[in-house]
């Protein structure tokens, strides 16, 4: 049975694992801490198409118990005036469909659960340092001076990916957007509207979006900007110092902003904002990678773990029907590189848009507003959020070949 690497233990490696598992691999996951770096206070929206994703090795459900359905988004100006009314999620995605709104620290537990539970090992403590391939296998070295070996190599390790640098030297480092990302939850705060609804404000100095858990709570996401790439230690300044810098941000807006800020007894370190626009080289000689450590995409599209999702299913596909693993490689790239390219320059025209000046704002808003009044009449394809209809059918080759079969073994 062919052996997998799968380097990295937060969203894309497990889920990779599980999938490699069910074409047939066999899976090893190696997580460089000690445990799976929880992120307490810190929350994400994982996409339909995530879910679709997921649904494919049977994820869905145990991530849909986690945090609360989102069934629409709603878009407002400044001054707290609505861009748009509240948008059915499945008017862009088909029937049924939702985001579900969750805790990161929930989702990392849930798929360890997964994977433990379908017998993959996880062994932590294991940073990747380098990596060979010879004679069709592909040998790992870690810091703690051990080795491991396959036939397969994913690089699920995230944004300063390592695999990404020994798959190509000369690979991008992350690029800085200007922003940071700021996560905060103020308990029992009352506001208008459905529990649930991501509702996303253009504040004139910095976006705000937030939503209501049916518990009361209010989860909020800001992105004040830092023209300046800010290091560890400002980052880490305490929690008060940023609530100040928050209101003071907002209180020329007219929106709920403020009072939710005010009232929020529950911060996260903020972390600066990047992305990844090209990669050159997603794989070389048995090595591959998927989600940010290929395509860091910014917390302003909504997608990063989505498409971190599609990622490690197609590639699993991939691998079970190609002949061999450099062709189920090149197949795999293939297939994702353009639909996350584009996903990824979506996420920096919404950093773009957020930062626009008066001018750039009255033409951002009649954008928006035409743009999700037009879905009936032109589609969602025309949707700032475009992406988010994408499916993905498991029993169906993604790269239909001469040779192509069902067996994950062999080059």
């Amino acid at each position: 049975m062919t052996r997998a690497l799968v380097v990295g233990g937060g969203i894309a490696g497990p889920v990779a694992a599980i999938a490699l598992q069910k074409a047939g691999l066999d899976p090893v996951v190696y997580e460089a801490f000690p445990r799976t770096a929880d992120t307490a206070g810190n929350f994400m929206n994982i996409a339909p198409n995530g879910l679709d994703a997921l649904a494919c090795v049977g994820l869905a459900e145990p991530v849909r118990r986690l945090g609360f359905t989102t069934p629409a988004i709603a878009f407002y100006r400044a001054d707290g005036r609505r861009l748009t009314e509240d948008v059915p999620v499945e008017v862009q995605a088909g029937p049924g469909a939702v985001i579900q709104t969750l805790r990161r620290a929930d989702l990392y537990r849930t798929l360890r659960e997964e994977v433990s539970r379908r017998g993959i090992p996880v062994e932590y403590g294991r940073r990747l340092v380098d990596a060979r391939a010879s004679g069709g296998r592909v040998s790992a070295r870690f810091a703690d001076g051990t080795h491991a070996e396959g036939e397969l190599l994913v690089g699920a390790d995230g944004i300063r990916s390592r695999v990404r640098k020994v798959i190509d030297r000369q690979a991008p480092d992350p690029r800085y957007l200007g922003t940071v990302n700021a996560f905060g939850v103020a308990p029992g705060q009352p506001l208008r509207g459905r529990p649930g609804v991501l509702r996303m404000y253009f504040g004139r100095r910095s976006f705000f979006m937030s939503a209501q858990h049916p518990d009361g709570d209010v989860w909020w996401f800001a992105n004040p900007p830092r023209p300046a790439e800010p290091d560890a230690a400002e980052l880490r300044r305490p929690d008060e110092r940023w609530q100040e810098e928050f209101v003071e941000l907002f209180r020329q807006d007219g929106m709920p902003a403020v009072d939710i800020v005010r009232a929020s007894t529950q911060f996260s370190v903020p972390s600066a904002n990047y992305d990844l626009p090209r990669v050159p080289h997603w794989q070389r000689d048995g090595m591959v990678l998927v989600g940010d450590a290929a395509h860091a995409v910014s917390p302003t599209a909504g997608q990063g773990g989505s498409v971190a999702m599609e990622d490690a299913v197609v590639l699993a596909k991939c691998v079970r029907d190609a002949p061999g693993v450099d062709a189920a490689l090149a197949a795999y790239e293939r297939v994702r590189r353009a639909r996350v390219e584009r996903i990824v320059a979506q996420g920096k025209r919404n950093v773009d848009g957020n930062l626009s000046g008066p001018l750039g704002r009255v033409v951002r808003d009649f954008f928006i507003r035409r743009a999700f009044r037009d879905i009936a009449v032109k589609g969602p394809e025309r949707s700032p959020v475009w992406m988010l209809g994408h499916h993905i059918d498991w029993d169906t080759p993604e790269a239909a070949a001469p040779g192509s079969r069902r067996a994950g073994t062999g080059r």
